[in-house]
């Protein structure tokens, strides 16, 4: 198969990397892709750095056997801990999240007090505030770990009540830290944006990486001339290590997206090695 004919490669912990799957769809609408939810371990946020190291890893070799022609790393926590892994390991380019959220928030900062909030495990690392003061030095961050939310969204509670609740007490620090942008430092958060921005208030800008990743992805494809030709028709493969129906509904009910009865599989652990033809488009 031509390079640029293969598709791209795109995982998370469980769902939360749909976010991204999907601003890449619309930004690269002929681009046949495959996604990878680790369903079955989520969430990474609250594991061993080493361990959600290893996990990576592991998916990250498997998707590059399948013939995938690049890696979205759809997973904050993951590319906190794994990407200089990863682009070391894996003979394909490699694209996290962070650094493309970190540029998004200092173009949208007015003042240079910047929240995020993440994972347990993305906010020790404080791998967006390394890349944040990268770009302005004298940035102010504040980082806050929610680690309620990735199960909140995992098992669809993405608005009520105790949802807001949950969301307004978790983002109190921010709020006192008079931040004028938000970084959501998790895949999984875009799913509870309507509650997040009710509690924030109109004042402060909300930054979800997918946008920006989806952009990053089009650049990397097209400085390395492997963009997949306009008349192509795109496909789509869905992999999960847990439950297909509960991926399914996801998709139906977050993107309206029903996939065909092949395009959504289930994939066992530990992870075996499968010719691409059996799995990707």
């Amino acid at each position: 198969m031509d390079f640029a004919h293969r598709p791209i490669g795109v995982f998370d912990s469980g769902i939360g990397g749909l976010t991204v799957f999907h601003a890449m769809k619309r930004r690269l609408p002929h681009e046949s892709m495959v996604y990878f939810g680790d369903r079955a371990r989520c969430p990474y946020g609250d594991r061993d750095p080493d361990e959600v190291e290893r996990f990576a890893l592991e998916i990250g070799r498997y998707l590059e056997r399948l013939g995938i022609k690049l890696l979205v790393v759809a997973c904050n926590t993951a590319t906190a801990v794994a990407l200089p892994r990863l682009k070391q390991e894996l003979g394909i380019d490699v694209v996290g999240v962070i650094e493309p959220g970190a540029s998004q928030a200092i173009e949208a900062s007015e003042t240079g007090r910047i929240g995020v909030i993440g994972t347990s495990v993305t906010v020790s690392s404080h791998a967006y505030a390394e890349a944040l003061r990268v770009l302005r030095p004298d940035v102010s961050v504040v980082e806050v770990a929610c680690p309620l939310f990735v199960p909140l969204v995992e098992q669809g509670h993405v608005e009520g009540d105790a949802v807001e609740a949950v969301v307004r007490e978790s983002l109190q620090p921010l709020l006192e830290a008079r931040i004028d942008t938000l970084v959501l430092g998790c895949t999984h958060y875009p799913l509870l944006m309507p509650v997040i921005r009710r509690v924030l208030g109109p004042s402060i800008r909300v930054i979800s990486s997918a946008d920006a990743t989806a952009e990053r992805v089009a650049r990397v494809l097209a400085e390395r001339g492997l963009e997949a030709p306009d008349h192509r028709e795109p496909d789509a493969c869905f992999l999960t290590t847990g439950d297909t129906a509960s991926l399914r509904m996801a998709l139906a009910t977050w993107f309206g997206e029903v996939p065909g009865d092949r395009a959504v599989r289930h994939v066992s652990l530990p992870i075996p090695v499968e010719p691409l033809q059996q799995i990707a488009p």
